[in-house]
């Protein structure tokens, strides 16, 4: 029997991503606003500036101040947009994702071993801490942006696993990435791949971490 297919009374522990689990991140919250309701500037402008793939090398560590000089001496027609990803950040978080917040309430009032693992830069991840009281509820967040160590690398779940003495047969890992998710299931872990709050709840429910 692999570790992955032990007895759901084994998961003790529970892991959440946290953007697009636990917080409702999303650029296109600002550059709406930015764009004035062109969407099609906007999607033009994330998707061929901006990028998913550029802003991942600040998740990995690279500051905010190289990552924009980069791309304002290929787009110096577009510096004061590209300025607005890191100077407005705060603007791109609608807020917390409220069913989710709900099942970690409920780990935590039960007293579930709670923990996060993040990809997320280290210039805004403290910007985070300050918007979400319920950071505090982990016993412990490792952030890709510190550890310089990204998702869905299996070495950044290694540390986190090192940092805090946890095992991967204990652990349900919880991430809106299907490929983060595998990785934790590659490892041993219960991996979730994160689709909405009620399908969480009814795995988790499934797994006898939350009463069905």
């Amino acid at each position: 029997m692999s570790p992955a297919d032990l007895p759901p009374a084994r998961r003790t522990t529970v892991v959440f991503d946290l953007g697009g689990v636990l917080v409702d991140w999303d650029p296109r919250y600002l550059y709406r606003k930015l764009f004035a309701g062109d969407d099609a500037a906007m999607e033009r402008f994330l998707g061929e500036v901006c990028t998913s793939e550029w802003n991942l090398h600040q998740d990995a560590g690279r500051s905010f101040a190289d990552a924009s000089a980069v791309l304002k001496q290929k787009h110096p027609e577009q510096a004061q947009l590209i300025d607005a990803y890191h100077q407005r950040w705060p603007e791109m978080i609608a807020g917390p994702i409220d069913g989710t917040l709900a099942i970690l309430r409920e780990l935590k009032a039960q007293a579930t071993p709670l923990y996060a693992l993040t990809n997320w830069s280290h210039e805004t991840f403290p910007l985070a801490l300050e918007m979400f009281d319920f950071m505090a509820w982990f016993s412990g967040i490792v952030v890709s942006g510190q550890e310089r160590l990204i998702k869905p690398d299996p070495e950044i779940f290694r540390l986190l696993m090192r940092r805090y003495g946890l095992r991967a047969e204990d652990l349900v890992y919880i991430d809106d990435n299907a490929r983060n998710a595998q990785t934790a299931r590659d490892l041993g872990m219960h991996g979730i791949h994160f689709s909405g709050p009620e399908a969480l709840r009814r795995e988790l429910a499934v797994l006898e971490i939350l009463p069905a």
